[in-house]
């Protein structure tokens, strides 16, 4: 597994890869943001365990690779965010001709006024669940006071879980495919469930 991420382990680099991809992904959800952390933080553990000698010790921090996804998480929200506040804007358009977009927008405005951001925690795990967010929370003119908060629990709390799956994943089944393996299917089980919670009637309304 830690040879799998080659130079990029322990070097400056794997935190500029896991950073990129976890702030792009807002725009483009099908980048593997999420198991680029697993496998960061499976090397953590191969680092942090190694009693065979032929395991590198220049392998990501646990601490910082967490911290890093959480802040390009809460950075990614706000451009997002700020783009789709422009009225005009090609966000904005686009939720304007999606009926459903723009009832999400309108139920995302209204619990976000409300005190309700524990839907956008809830979003970051879904699937395509941190873009809707964001850019409905910024074409519904939403104030950041009330959205950015709620992002930076929702990126420290994606990115927690995510660097843990793979920490303990590999402690617990060890640092190669099979653990790496099973922390991917967790962290989609987890936007499965997220999906679904999303989905089912009033969930904005009683998150407000």
């Amino acid at each position: 597994m830690v040879e799998s991420l080659g130079p990029l382990a322990g070097t400056p680099w794997i935190y500029a890869l896991v950073g990129a991809s976890v702030l792009l992904d807002v725009f483009l959800p099908v980048l593997p943001s999420g198991v680029l952390v697993i496998m960061g933080a499976t090397a953590a553990a191969a680092g942090s365990g190694a009693a065979a000698g032929h395991v590198p010790d220049n392998v990501p921090d646990i601490l910082a690779l967490t911290l890093c996804a959480a802040t390009a998480s809460v950075l990614g929200d706000l451009v997002a965010y700020r783009l789709a506040w422009r009225d005009g804007s090609l966000p904005a358009r686009a939720i304007a001709r999606s009926p459903r977009l723009a009832l999400a927008q309108e139920r995302l405005g209204s619990a976000l006024a409300r005190g309700g951001g524990a839907l956008v925690v809830l979003a970051r795990f879904a699937p395509a669940g941190r873009s809707v967010v964001s850019l409905g929370a910024g074409a519904a003119h939403s104030r950041a006071r009330d959205f950015l908060p709620w992002s930076a629990l929702a990126g420290l709390s994606w990115a927690a879980y995510s660097a843990a799956l793979g920490y303990f994943g590999a402690h617990w089944l060890g640092a190669g495919w099979l653990g790496t393996g099973v922390s991917v299917l967790a962290l989609f089980a987890a936007g499965s469930g997220a999906a679904y919670l999303m989905r089912r009637p009033g969930v904005a309304r009683e998150a407000a």
